[in-house]
C-alpha cells in the first residue's frame, strides 16, 4: 500500500483550517454542503434519466444481531394473517408491524444529521452541542433534508480500479486512488455530486462471511481525502461500509477524521452502509457512472440521521 501521511492532531487541525465551511452560507446556516444542490443542478440530473431503470441501494433492514450489528433493528408483527380479526372493529381484518432502530453504526443504511458529531464541543458552523436536547437536536437537525435530497449520484470504484472484488479491511483509500478511479471511469466529480465510493462489502462477505469491524477492520478515505471532497464541492459522500474505517484512528481529539472533517467541519453529510454492490455492477453494465440519485429522510424534527433507500434512476 502507498505511503500516505501519518494521521496526527496537527495534521487533522490543519485539514480542519482548509475545509471549515463555517460562515461560508451564512452564520444560521443548518444545511451545510446541501446548499451547492440548486435547480439547475438538479434539472441536470434528471437528464440523465434515459431507460427509466431505478435501483434502491439501501440494505435491508438489520434485524439480526452479531459484531457488525450491536443493536439490532426491530420488527415485528402487531397483528398478523393467522390473526387479522382486529379486536372491536366487525370485519376488520388487517396485517400491522412495528418497525424501529438504532441507526448509526456498520449495520442500517442510513444519513446523518449535521448534529451528529462535535469537534471541541460544537458541530457545523459553531452551534454548541448542548442545542442538542435530551428531546432532540434544536440546530442542525434532518429538517433540510425533509423535501429529499435531488441531485446527481456518482460512484467510484475502488475494488475495480485495482482489478479486486473487493478492498481488504486494512485498506486507507487515498486522494490519488479517487482520482484513478475517475479516470478509469472517465469521470469527473463536480459540485452537487453525492459521491459514493464502493469498496466491496457485499463480496467480502460472501467470500469471508459477516466479519467482526474491530477484529478485522473495515476500509475506509484517508482523512487527506477530505481535500478532494472540499475541492470538488462534494455535497454528500456515501459508501458501503462507514466512511471512516476501522479500527479507528488513534490520534488525539480526531478518533473519526472523515466525520469530525465532513459533517463537523464542511457542513456536508454522510451516507451509510449502503447497497453498492448492484449500483456498480449496473454502472459497470451501462458504462456510466451518473445518474439521477434521490434520498428522502424520515420526517422526524429533531433526529440525528435517518435511515434511508436511496434510489439511483438511469
Amino acid at each position: 500500500m502507498q505511503d500516505l501521511p501519518e494521521v496526527t492532531e496537527r495534521y487533522c487541525d490543519e485539514l480542519w483550517q482548509e475545509v471549515c465551511n463555517w460562515g461560508r452560507w451564512g452564520d444560521d446556516d443548518q444545511s451545510g454542503t446541501l446548499n451547492l444542490i440548486d435547480t439547475a443542478k438538479r434539472l441536470q440530473a434528471a437528464s440523465l434519466v434515459v431507460t427509466g431503470e431505478t435501483l434502491g441501494i439501501g440494505n435491508n433492514w438489520p434485524v439480526d444481531p452479531g459484531p457488525h450489528n450491536m443493536w439490532p433493528a426491530e420488527h415485528r408483527m402487531i397483528r398478523a394473517g393467522d390473526d387479522c380479526d382486529y379486536p372491536g372493529v366487525p370485519d376488520l381484518s388487517v396485517a400491522l408491524d412495528y418497525i424501529g432502530v438504532q441507526h448509526h453504526g456498520v449495520a442500517c443504511a442510513h444519513i446523518d444529521g449535521l448534529c451528529h458529531v462535535f469537534v471541541d464541543h460544537k458541530m457545523y458552523n459553531g452551534y454548541p452541542a448542548s442545542d442538542v436536547k435530551s428531546t432532540g437536536a434544536t440546530k442542525n437537525d434532518i429538517s433540510p433534508m425533509f423535501d429529499g435530497i435531488v441531485t446527481r449520484g456518482v460512484v467510484l470504484d475502488i475494488p475495480g480500479l485495482h482489478g479486486v472484488k473487493f478492498l481488504k479491511g486494512d485498506h486507507r483509500i487515498s486522494r490519488s486512488e479517487l482520482e484513478g478511479a475517475e479516470a478509469r471511469q472517465n469521470l469527473e466529480v463536480e459540485p452537487g455530486d453525492v459521491l459514493i465510493v464502493h469498496k466491496g462489502r457485499e463480496n467480502r462477505v460472501v467470500d469471508e462471511g459477516l466479519f467482526d469491524p474491530v477484529e478485522t477492520g473495515m476500509p475506509g478515505l484517508h482523512p487527506e481525502c477530505i481535500q478532494f471532497l472540499h475541492e470538488r464541492g462534494v455535497s454528500v459522500l456515501g459508501s458501503d461500509y462507514m466512511n471512516d474505517p476501522q479500527p479507528n484512528w488513534t490520534c488525539p481529539g480526531w478518533p473519526l477524521p472523515m466525520h469530525y472533517l465532513g459533517i463537523c467541519g464542511m457542513g456536508m453529510t454522510l451516507l451509510h452502509n449502503l447497497d453498492t454492490q448492484k449500483l456498480s455492477e449496473k454502472c459497470e453494465e451501462l458504462q456510466r457512472w451518473g445518474f439521477l440519485l434521490t434520498i428522502a429522510a424520515l420526517k422526524v424534527p429533531g433526529a440525528t440521521g435517518s435511515p434511508v433507500n436511496p434510489v439511483a434512476m438511469f
